[in-house]
C-alpha cells in the first residue's frame, strides 16, 4: 500500500503514464483491478469516508457491467478515474495506464524511493531543465520566471537557486505559473524562500496515515542571494494551473506577499502519491490535504481566485503593467521614470 512517489503531484509523471493502448480488458482482469484500486483507496485515501463511498461507486459498476464497454487498459483507467472523482470531485484522483510494467508496491517504498529510482528521476528532471522554461528581465528591471512544474527538490534545488538567484536584483517579479500542473511541496518551499527576509509558515499538510500534520516553512539558509521580502511579486495564473502551483499562489495571498493575476485556477489541495493496481496501471490516491495556517482551509475545489482577474493571455501584460505602475511611485531619477513611463506606454 505504498506509493512509487509521494508528491502534491507532478503532471508529467501522470501524463507519461499516459501510453500505447491496445491491452484488452477481460473479466479476471477487470475485477482484480477494481479490488486492489478499492482496497488502495479505502487504506490510503485523506477522506475515510469519502473511501468508503468511492468504493461503493466502483463496485456498483462493475455490477452493473458497466466496465464491461471498456475496449482496452487505456479506456478502462478512463472509466476509473471519472468513477473516483465522483463522490469527491477530487481532480487529483486517477488511473493511468502505460506499456512498460510498473513494478509492485513494496515496504521498500514507504522508506521513499531506491537510490537507483531517484537517480533516473533526477535524470529526467535535468533533461526538462528541472521544467525551468523561461527566466529573463523585461524593460523596467521587473524579473520574469516562466515555471512549468515544482520538481522534485532533492534533485532540483540548485536550478532553482540558479533561477532565483538570477532575479535577485530585479525590482518587481513576476512568476508565471499559467502551465503550472504543480509539484513536490518541499520545491513549493524552497523558492519561496527567496521571496521572504525572515523565516516564515507557509502552509501545513495534514497526512491520515499517523494521523499527522506536517509544517512547511521557508528556509533562511537558501544559497545565493534573495529577491527578498518588500519588493512586488505579481503570480500568473489560469484554469491549469494546479495543485503545488495553486499553494504557491495561495501561499502568498494569505501572506500578502504576491498579487494574483489571472484566471481561477484548478482547484486540487490534496497530496498523495502513485500506486499500482495492476502492472499496465497506476493510480494517484491523495493521502493527505494542505491546511494554510492564515485561512485554517484550503484551495480543493474551488482553486485560487486572483486579486486581479483576466483571461490567462492578458495575464502577463497586465501584471507588467501593475508593476510597471507600482515603480513609477518611487523612481530612481527623472531618467528612470522616464523608461518606465515608455514602457508603460508601450503596453498600453
Amino acid at each position: 500500500m505504498n506509493p512509487i512517489r509521494t508528491v502534491l503531484l507532478v503532471p508529467f509523471i501522470l501524463a507519461s503514464l499516459a501510453c500505447d493502448a491496445r491491452a484488452e480488458v477481460d473479466d479476471a482482469t477487470r475485477k482484480a483491478v477494481i479490488a486492489e484500486l478499492g482496497a488502495k483507496v479505502s487504506d490510503i485515501y485523506v477522506f475515510p469516508d469519502k473511501a468508503r463511498q468511492i468504493v461503493e461507486r466502483l463496485n456498483a459498476r462493475e455490477q452493473s457491467g458497466a466496465y464491461r464497454t471498456a475496449k482496452d487498459l487505456a479506456a478502462f483507467a478512463e472509466m476509473l478515474t471519472e468513477d473516483l472523482r465522483q463522490p469527491t470531485g477530487d481532480k487529483h484522483l486517477g488511473v493511468r495506464y502505460r506499456t512498460t510494467p510498473i513494478p509492485p508496491d513494496t515496504g521498500d517504498n514507504a522508506r521513499g524511493p531506491t537510490p537507483e529510482q531517484e537517480r533516473q528521476f533526477g535524470e529526467f528532471l535535468k533533461s526538462r531543465n528541472y521544467d525551468i522554461r523561461k527566466v529573463e528581465t523585461l524593460p523596467g528591471n521587473i524579473g520574469y520566471i516562466d515555471l512549468r512544474s515544482f520538481p522534485q527538490a532533492s534533485a532540483s534545488k540548485p536550478a532553482l537557486s540558479a533561477m532565483m538567484n538570477l532575479v535577485a536584483d530585479t525590482d518587481a517579479l513576476i512568476v508565471d505559473l499559467c502551465h503550472n500542473g504543480g509539484g513536490d511541496p518541499h520545491a513549493v518551499a524552497f523558492m519561496s524562500s527567496y521571496l521572504f527576509d525572515k523565516r516564515t509558515h507557509l502552509n501545513n499538510m495534514y497526512w491520515r496515515e499517523g494521523d499527522r500534520t506536517e509544517a512547511f516553512w521557508t528556509e533562511e539558509d537558501a544559497p545565493g542571494r534573495k529577491f527578498g521580502g518588500t519588493k512586488k511579486i505579481y503570480v500568473l495564473t489560469s484554469k491549469n494551473t494546479f495543485s503545488g502551483a495553486e499553494e504557491f499562489s495561495y501561499n502568498l495571498q494569505q501572506l500578502r506577499r504576491g498579487v494574483i493575476v489571472g484566471e481561477t485556477t484548478g482547484g486540487g489541495a490534496h497530496p498523495g502519491g502513485v500506486h499500482r493496481v495492476h502492472q499496465h496501471m497506476a493510480a494517484f490516491i491523495p493521502a493527505g490535504r494542505a491546511i494554510n495556517p492564515i485561512s485554517k482551509t484550503n484551495w480543493e475545489g474551488t482553486g485560487v481566485v486572483p486579486d486581479v482577474k483576466v483571461a490567462a493571455e492578458d495575464a502577463l501584460r497586465t501584471a507588467e503593467r501593475l508593476a510597471l505602475t507600482e515603480l513609477l511611485k518611487s523612481p530612481a531619477n527623472e531618467g528612470h521614470a522616464q523608461r518606465l513611463r515608455k514602457r508603460l506606454d508601450e503596453l498600453k
